[in-house]
């Protein structure tokens, strides 16, 4: 054999390695819609910092030859049809496996249909409105909903003594999923709700609702509004009209006590409780472990909370999907596993998707903003295990 014949030769056993290596090699794409630009990106980046941080730190627990790539999309906000047409382009045009992320329940609620016609699983990873799961039967929720975290702070609130309630929620579906849960589990305890409000969305400015909530002189006040810096704003206007010196007791959930928006509080959230299914003060050993993953990846600022860990726990999820079946999966396959999942390596505690609903089983803690180590945080002082959603508990499918 000639020079010129062992050289083609070897350069086609070269090539024909190569092939053999590329399809070997089985990428899984995950098609993440999240909101990344507007006025209300900041649930967005937390929620995307948790999914990138999993798969940086897991992308090695995957079976040789297989990878999970993420693909992200902007929906810029609260737009349902800007999130279908990009959760149909990442179908059509770009493949993926899963999609997942949604931060508002509207858009979460316009992509479900394009994941039952395409028969692709959709983990949402923070959108809250409590009936999202039963839109198609190939959703997961890994977050929450606004009833599983606001019921139980109506207990709370009840069990404090406290008669009179005023309930202040953002006017869309989980501000009525929280006037709802907060309601029921106030007026179950004895309390009565004696005046509502549904402040409209978006808006920066609540001065006039705060002042509805001080000339109606209840004694405990509920508000919702989606998690960012409306919060800080809804702190703002509390702190100066004077509800906390009038006497007024304020009760809320982990949108408006947020972790990463209390160092810009000052000290009006100091005392207030909430229900939340995550607090970045936790000492359980899986939250440190995450902790010290997120400060090795993004420094001390900015300060991962409840969406961030619902990105983890999406990721986790996903991944058990790629572990167990070697990459090779359909949809349905997916959701056999997906709708049976459960770990207790959390940073929140054990979680657990219920496979009758698609929800989400998981601990809600009632919290309560203290000075720790002279910084603000949400200590947990009281747990209840295991909640299912109780909207669902209460609404079965007919």
């Amino acid at each position: 054999m000639t020079i010129t014949a062992r050289f083609l030769a070897a350069l086609f056993t070269v090539t024909l390695a190569g092939i053999g290596i590329a399809s070997a090699q089985t990428e899984i794409k995950v098609g993440v819609v999240s909101t990344m630009s507007g006025p209300d990106a900041q649930p967005g980046d937390e929620m995307n910092k948790g999914i990138d941080l999993y798969v940086k730190e897991h992308q090695k627990d995957l079976p040789a030859g297989v990878k999970v790539t993420l693909i992200y999309r902007d929906d810029t906000g609260a737009n349902p049809d800007v999130a279908k047409r990009l959760a149909t382009e990442l179908v059509t045009r770009d493949h993926v496996n899963i999609l997942a992320g949604a931060v508002w329940s509207p858009n979460a609620a316009a992509i479900a249909s394009v994941a039952t016609e395409a028969k692709v699983p959709f983990v949402i990873m923070n959108a809250a409105g409590a009936s999202i799961t039963r839109a198609s039967p190939y959703i997961i929720r890994t977050s929450f909903t606004l009833w599983l975290v606001s019921t139980p702070i109506g207990q709370w609130a009840a069990k404090q003594g406290w008669k009179k309630a005023y309930t202040a929620v953002t006017d869309y579906a989980p501000g009525f999923d929280a006037e709802g849960g907060f309601t029921k589990g106030f007026t179950d305890g004895g309390g009565t709700v004696i005046d509502k409000v549904r402040m409209p969305f978006p808006t920066d400015d609540y001065s006039p609702f705060i002042q509805r909530i001080k000339d109606s002189k209840p004694n405990v006040a509920f508000i919702f509004v989606p998690a960012g810096k409306k919060a800080t704003a809804v702190m703002k206007a509390w702190n100066d009209l004077g509800l906390t010196k009038a006497g007024i007791k304020l009760v809320t959930t982990q949108d408006v006590m947020l972790d990463e928006e209390l160092p810009n509080m000052g000290d009006a959230p100091l005392g207030i409780v909430s229900a939340g299914t995550y607090s970045n003060a936790a000492t359980r050993a899986a939250n440190q472990v995450f902790l010290n993953a997120w400060r090795n990846a993004y420094g001390e600022k900015p300060i991962a909370d409840f969406m961030s860990v619902a990105g983890w726990d999406g990721m986790a999820a996903i991944f058990d999907v790629v572990k167990q079946t070697n990459g090779k999966f359909d949809g349905d396959a997916a959701m056999k596993i997906l709708s049976n999942w459960k770990t207790t390596d959390s940073p929140r505690g054990p979680i657990s998707i219920d496979p009758n609903t698609r929800d989400v089983i998981e601990n809600v803690y009632i919290r309560r903003v203290e000075n720790l180590n002279g910084k603000l945080a949400n200590v947990e002082f009281e747990t209840i295990p295991n909640v299912k959603d109780p909207w669902k508990e209460a609404n079965p499918p007919k």
